[in-house]
Parts: C-alpha cells; structure tokens; sequence
C-alpha cells in the first residue's frame, strides 16, 4: 500500500537538527558512467532541500567509493538505499556490506511504494510529451510500467501493486507492468496488451533509478514495438529527492546520538 503522508517534507518543515547524522546514500553502482552522474544530481537535489545536512554516497559495486570507504570517515549516519523495491539488494547485500565494514548503522526503508514515484513518473512522462494534466488524455492512454524484474516475488508484487495504483489515481485507460529482465512480461507484450485492451495511444515509464543497460533495453524495445511515447528515467527529479529525505526522516529519530561503528 502506498504511504499517503508522504511528500510532505520540505527545508521548511523538516529542518535538519545541527550535529545529526548523516545521509549515508547507498546506491547499486554500474559501469555506465550515466549512472553515477545520476546518483551525482540526485544528491544535489537533497542537498538543496536540506543545506545543512551531510550527505555521502556509497556504491555496492562497480564504482567508487565503496561502503567502508565512506562510513570510515562518518561519526553518525542514517543508510538510505537508493532502490525502488525490497529484493535482494535491500535484504542481503546492502545488511552484508554494513556489517563487513564494521557499520552498526539503521538502515531506511527502500523507496517505493509512494505517492512520490507516482507524481515522479507524471513528471517524466510530462516532459516527453504527454499532457498528464487533461484527465481526457489519460483516460485514452495505456501506460506500461517498465521496470528491472526480480527473482523475489514480492518485489514483483509491488511493482505490480504500484502499476494499479497508478492506474486507480490517474485514470489511465489501462496499465501494464513490463520487465528488462528475469521473467516476462516484456514491453512488447505489454505494449501489446494494452493496445488490446482498447488503449489509443501507448506510453512507456521506465520505473528505474538511472540510465544503464536496462533503460536502454526498455527504450528499445519500447520503439520496436510501436510504443507512442516513452518516458525517461525517474533520476534526480525533485520528488525522488523529496522521497530519500522522507525514509532518512523516518529512520532518524531514535538515531540521533548512535555511533557509525562497532568496536
């Protein structure tokens, strides 16, 4: 179910407690240097909304700096996944990689579901075109959530209950959840089915954090398909960072004098 309190967060009404903890982002990582470059503005973002909260980037794999790295040189800090559902990542590898570097750290839930990511994903498929804004286009409009997939089923099972969500809210004509990988369905049999159903134009939303091989899979086969409109990334757009705040926020109460590291 999505957490219909959130968004509310903003500089003004969630100021930042001087000698907090800190930020501690952690994010996948990937060889595409598009992916950093995201992780990069995303910050940004958050730092713009919260001056004076610190805010350090850690990377599961592929890039730098790595998770013992950057909770070294922290005194407090609240870990802070940069990843849309609770799979594999969230549940093993983020927990493994605090406890081998010693980090005694509370870790945020994942992002999604929220209001957030739904107003993210208008957001993007806005600025490809699409006007959101007319409940007249959205009711002839199908709209396909393309997202990574995962061998965790309920990770799926979000991602589907998010799809639904978006479609109850918006009044999409239809919606349909694709994958880049794992099990199917893929975009074309997405694209597909919602053209069955009645849908008389097509978009597609990648529900991924940063470009990569994935989105780039996704828009692929999004124009092999006949897709009438896709959507970029979520990326650093203003409520993803909004978002990232709203689970730091929710983790730090009880954390505010809790040291980074074990003995």
């Amino acid at each position: 179910m999505l957490r219909r309190n959130e968004g509310r967060l903003s500089a003004a009404t969630a100021p930042v407690v001087a000698g907090g903890p800190a930020l501690l982002l952690i994010a996948h990582g990937s060889r595409d240097p598009r992916h950093a470059a995201t992780v990069a503005a995303l910050v940004g973002q958050v730092r713009a909304l919260q001056p004076g909260l610190e805010v350090a980037t850690a990377y599961l794999d592929h890039c730098a700096p790595r998770i013992p790295q950057v909770v070294a040189r922290l005194t407090a800090a609240v870990a802070v996944p940069l990843l849309l559902n609770r799979a594999f990542h969230a549940k093993h590898d983020i927990p493994a990689a605090l406890r081998a570097a010693g980090a005694a750290l509370p870790v945020a839930d994942v992002l999604g579901p929220s209001p957030l990511l739904l107003a993210a994903l208008d957001r993007r498929l806005a600025e490809a075109g699409l006007d959101v804004s007319s409940a007249a286009v959205r009711a002839r409009t199908g709209v396909v959530l393309a997202a990574a997939g995962s061998s965790d089923p309920a990770a799926d099972a979000a991602t589907r209950a998010v799809a639904a969500e978006w479609r109850r809210t918006r009044g999409w004509a239809a919606a349909e959840v694709a994958y880049a990988s794992a099990a199917g369905p893929r975009v074309p049999d997405a694209v597909a089915a919602l053209r069955a159903a009645g849908a008389r134009q097509v978009a597609v939303a990648p529900y991924l954090l940063a470009p990569g091989l994935l989105p780039d899979r996704i828009a692929t086969a999004a124009e092999d398909a006949g897709a009438d409109l896709l959507a970029g990334v979520l990326g650093p757009a203003p409520e993803v960072a909004r978002l990232l705040l709203t689970r730091y926020d929710a983790a730090r109460p009880a954390t505010l004098a809790a040291p980074a590291r074990t003995a």
